[in-house]
């Protein structure tokens, strides 16, 4: 019986290793006809004649990734006869996009998954975007996972950071309840779709002499194909009116305060700085403060000029939804605890002392800011 030749057989499994991902057995090279995807888009979405914010930023990151890749900018505008789509599309050119392409028609007035999907497929299909990026807020969740269903793509969700490895994106997202972060890559699939959470990435720096071309394409849908009917809106009169991922000041405070008559503390100075009040996890589990102030993976991502942590240890599901403010300051007993890796300023001490003297001497200061003016 002949001997097997091992080092063709080595070869021819190293061979079939490089074209199988994991136990899926699926291929990670990209097929011929995926190969004419290019160009990266941007959803933009908006309603009640305003473009979320989220849109500009992902515009900038889009601007990078396309830099990177060596090709355009497009922006995505959907909406009905009201919609001001060709003003939106003016300012998205000024925030990074070359290109935009418009769909109006009556059954895209106000949002439904229905007809946003069909136009958005079909716009995919015909024009073959390699990245497809949208806001992950309420309305770009719902979309983008029937859009990437319908594709039959990858998306990768809530994702903290965008870059590329080799022509492929490469989306970081938190994992294992936040205590992990892994990077994620669509290889053998286009387009490869990602959504980001708003304020993760800056606003992009605006260059009003840019402008560029529109391009339009019908729906091909009526009413009647449509079985969600939109039949009014009625704004919640009672909603919470915590801006907190847009504060410029943002005080918090973790379980190191030990209880909910001390986390008083942080509405203290808050109330001092024009601040306003934030929470870790565990803080919002115990009853302490409204879930509607959380930071972190499961709460809201802010980026404010200041952010003070009082009793915070710095775990990693908090630090995803903070990290990106301007200056960190951190109060902890613990001066091993991980915040103190990325503040820029720590001070290690009882957060319960120092929270109001901190009150104190900044009611003091502005106070003096205040008769000077006067």
């Amino acid at each position: 019986m002949a001997e097997p030749d091992k080092p063709a057989m080595a070869a021819a499994a190293a061979a079939g290793a490089a074209k199988t991902a994991g136990r899926s057995g699926r291929s990670t090279e990209l097929p011929e006809h995926l190969k004419a995807y290019k160009g990266v888009w941007v959803f933009i979405e908006h309603d009640r004649g305003q473009v979320h914010t989220v849109s500009w930023e992902l515009m900038g990151e889009a601007r990078k990734l396309a830099d990177k890749l060596g090709v355009d900018v497009s922006g995505v505008l959907m909406g009905g006869p009201a919609d001001k789509l060709e003003d939106f599309a003016k300012e998205a050119y000024i925030c990074g996009a070359d290109h935009c392409y418009i769909m109006r028609d009556p059954v895209l007035q106000g949002y439904r998954n229905e007809p946003y999907t069909k136009g958005l497929t079909d716009l995919v299909n015909t024009h073959q975007p390699e990245i497809l990026l949208l806001g992950a807020t309420a309305m770009g969740r719902d979309l983008a996972g029937s859009v990437a269903t319908t594709l039959g793509t990858g998306l990768t969700a809530d994702c903290t950071e965008l870059n590329i490895d080799g022509r492929a994106l490469a989306a970081t997202r938190p994992t294992f309840g936040g205590s992990l972060l892994c990077t994620i890559m669509t290889l053998a699939y286009r387009p490869q779709m990602a959504t980001m959470r708003p304020r993760t990435a800056p606003m992009p720096r605006r260059d009003e002499s840019r402008s560029g071309d529109i391009i339009t394409m019908a729906l091909g849908m009526i009413e009647t194909d449509i079985v969600t009917k939109l039949l009014e809106f009625i704004p919640d009169a009672n909603r919470n009116t915590v801006n907190l991922a847009y504060a410029d000041i943002i005080v918090t405070g973790g379980k190191g305060l030990k209880n909910a008559d001390n986390f008083k503390l942080v509405w203290d100075l808050a109330r001092v700085l024009g601040a306003e009040v934030g929470a870790t996890r565990a803080v919002t589990q115990a009853g302490w403060c409204e879930s509607e102030r959380q930071v972190g993976q499961t709460g809201k991502t802010v980026r404010p000029k200041l952010y003070i942590a009082a009793g915070v240890s710095g775990a990693i599901q908090h630090r995803v939804g903070m990290e990106a403010s301007d200056i960190i300051v951190a109060i902890n007993t613990d001066a091993n605890a991980p915040i103190f890796d990325f503040a820029h300023h720590g001070i290690v001490g009882n957060a319960l002392q120092v929270l109001p003297a901190l009150t104190q001497a900044f009611a003091a200061r502005l106070g003096k800011q205040v008769r000077k003016v006067a």
